[in-house]
């Protein structure tokens, strides 16, 4: 029988995953043998698919975005890399919405058990990975600043009322981005690299396609050293109608493989849910990087 590595943070789902721990482990029995590891400490569930996830066919995780990338990047580091399997316990789970993964748990076990292998790209960001977006500006603190205790009590609106909060200090992105054949350098109320159809919680790249061995980079400008209502209200409009299809004056979109962005001091990243320091980044993709299994990848590819 092969292994199964299931993995989880006890914390996230209101601590629905581990009421339900002997549950899933009784449902993922019925095709692997399965060792479960619940997180101790920040840190720890890459440790464990590092030391034990080489041996594994799969490996099974159970928590947020920011959760799914800690394996992720793991995963990305051993030679033989096993699938991986979610089940989104997380407050917006963009990713599982992007691969139509059900939200429920055990629907969500159903697929690993019958589900289909995607072969989903990752980019690498200097030394990291990530799997669905990073960002930076208006909004973007939200996921890493809301403290756990309002995520559990408030759910989204937890999200929502800390980025409302934020909305007239935000200081605007100065960046550059290098690619090849050109270069853009300004000021941003929000930067995005994108490899998801949805963005917390709002499909704004509905046409997105996962698997291309590109990502979407969009730059919305604003014209302050704070983003004013000009940068407030494009930005707003980007989240209500989504990604445009060409740039234009104030929008600048681009479609890349490989690329360097060049952040002030002052700016803060957001890697799948996480905080990154501002500074150089070197960015590309990595084509199928991970194998995750969704319900129907061939209804997935054609979005």
């Amino acid at each position: 029988m092969e292994k199964c590595l299931f993995v989880f943070n006890p914390q996230s789902g209101k601590g629905k995953i581990k009421k339900n721990q002997e549950k899933i482990e009784k449902l993922l029995s019925e095709k692997y043998q399965v060792e479960v590891c619940p997180s101790q400490y920040a840190g720890h569930i890459g440790q464990m698919v590092l030391e034990k996830g080489g041996d594994c066919s799969i490996i099974v995780v159970a928590g947020g975005d920011g959760t799914l990338n800690e394996v992720v990047n793991s995963i990305s580091r051993l030679e033989r890399k096993p699938k991986i399997g979610y089940i989104p316990s997380g407050t917006v789970n963009d990713v599982a919405r992007s691969l139509r993964i059900p939200k429920k748990i055990k629907k969500a076990v159903k697929v690993i058990l019958q589900g289909d292998a995607f072969a989903h790209d990752i980019f690498r960001m200097n030394d990291r990975y990530g799997i669905y977006v990073c960002c930076a500006g208006l909004f973007t603190e939200s996921s890493y600043a809301t403290s756990q205790s309002h995520k559990r009590r408030m759910g989204k609106i937890a999200y929502a009322f800390h980025g409302i909060k934020k909305v007239f200090s935000t200081p605007a992105v100065k960046l550059k981005l290098t690619y090849d054949g050109g270069q853009v350098e300004d000021k941003f109320a929000l930067m995005l690299v994108l490899n998801s159809r949805s963005v917390a919680g709002l499909k704004i790249n509905r046409k997105a396609s996962l698997n291309d061995g590109f990502v979407d980079v969009a730059l919305i400008r604003t014209e302050k050293d704070k983003v004013n209502l000009r940068g407030i209200f494009r930005v707003v409009k980007f989240f209500l109608f989504g990604l445009p299809k060409k740039s234009s004056k104030n929008i600048k979109i681009f479609k890349l493989d490989k690329f360097n962005i060049e952040t002030t001091t002052d700016t803060i990243i957001n890697l799948d849910g996480e905080k990154i320091g501002a500074g150089s980044f070197d960015f590309e993709v990595v084509k199928a990087g991970v194998q995750i299994i969704v319900p129907n990848s061939k209804k997935l590819m054609k979005n």
